[in-house]
């Protein structure tokens, strides 16, 4: 019997506001012309992928020279300005004491699956907490300049990311092995299974996710940031289809609604674990 509980979060707009705007307006960038005028022709007009969409407009940005060239260095930079909701810093450690406390024998463990550019998630100040971050990736030219997407994580891809973390197949050791994900595992031999794992997000691409966790006997959160109240409808549609557990503000601080029920729910799932491997094990 695994014990091990996954807790997995999307980022944008779940643990921070949306890092893609952000690093736009930080460069000068028109943000609402961005999305609505040279991502949104693409979309509504030439059937695009939302993330590709965005991906090749940043490429068409760094190209241009309009604000200069797109480099790692600079979405580094920002990764390490980047604001996060209120109490994300110290969200894994008070979860960490918790299951410490009450479930010794039970671990937890953190992942990041998002949309958004790997460069800028891996260097904010969380980064370190997770056991493994997958994200939309960009290869640089010689210059060192944005080039072209070598990965995309985009709505059903996040679930790919769901059988990495069941399977184990996570970390340094996972790299450049891209059928492994396939390999077929025995049920018993699964290292987090779906029911062991909790799952954050607050957009039209964490949906697959929510509804496999969800189907599978996991627990999903929808969230919304507070800043922007006109994603609460959104998200509040999560909810009518049945697609997640409960809908809360994107605050993680103690007295949050949203990080009392996750406390709850890895306590609860950390309180099955245990009583499953008492009878398992006799």
């Amino acid at each position: 019997m695994s014990d091990v509980i996954a807790l997995i979060f999307d980022f944008d707009d779940t643990l921070a506001p949306d890092s893609t705007t952000g690093f736009l307006a930080d460069m000068g960038v028109d943000v609402e012309q961005f999305w609505n005028d040279q991502v949104g022709p693409l979309l509504f007009q030439d059937d695009w992928d939302p993330v590709p969409a965005y991906l090749y407009q940043m490429i068409a940005l760094s190209e241009s020279g309009t604000h200069g060239p797109i480099t790692r260095e600079r979405l580094e930079a920002w990764g390490r300005r980047l604001p996060l909701h209120a109490g994300v810093e110290t969200l894994f450690s008070r979860l960490r004491e918790m299951i410490r406390v009450q479930h010794p024998q039970v671990q937890i463990e953190f992942y990041l699956i998002s949309s958004g550019i790997g460069d800028v998630v891996r260097q904010t100040p969380i980064a370190h907490e997770f056991t493994d971050i997958w994200a939309s990736e960009f290869i640089y030219d010689d210059a060192g300049a944005i080039r072209f997407p070598r990965r995309i994580v985009s709505f059903t891809d996040k679930t790919r990311y769901l059988f990495h973390i069941q399977k184990g197949i996570v970390g340094p050791a996972s790299r450049n092995k891209p059928f492994e994900v396939n390999r077929k595992i025995a049920p018993d031999k699964l290292r987090i299974p779906f029911e062991q794992m909790i799952f954050v997000g607050d957009g039209y691409t964490d949906i697959p996710c929510f509804s496999l966790i969800r189907r599978s006997g996991g627990v999903a959160f929808g969230v919304w940031d507070p800043k922007h109240r006109d994603k609460r409808s959104r998200a509040w549609g999560f909810i009518q289809e049945g697609r997640v557990s409960n809908l809360n503000q994107a605050r993680y601080d103690d007295e949050a609604e949203l990080y009392q029920w996750l406390e709850e729910a890895v306590e609860s799932l950390a309180g099955r674990i245990t009583l499953n491997n008492r009878i398992y094990r006799g």
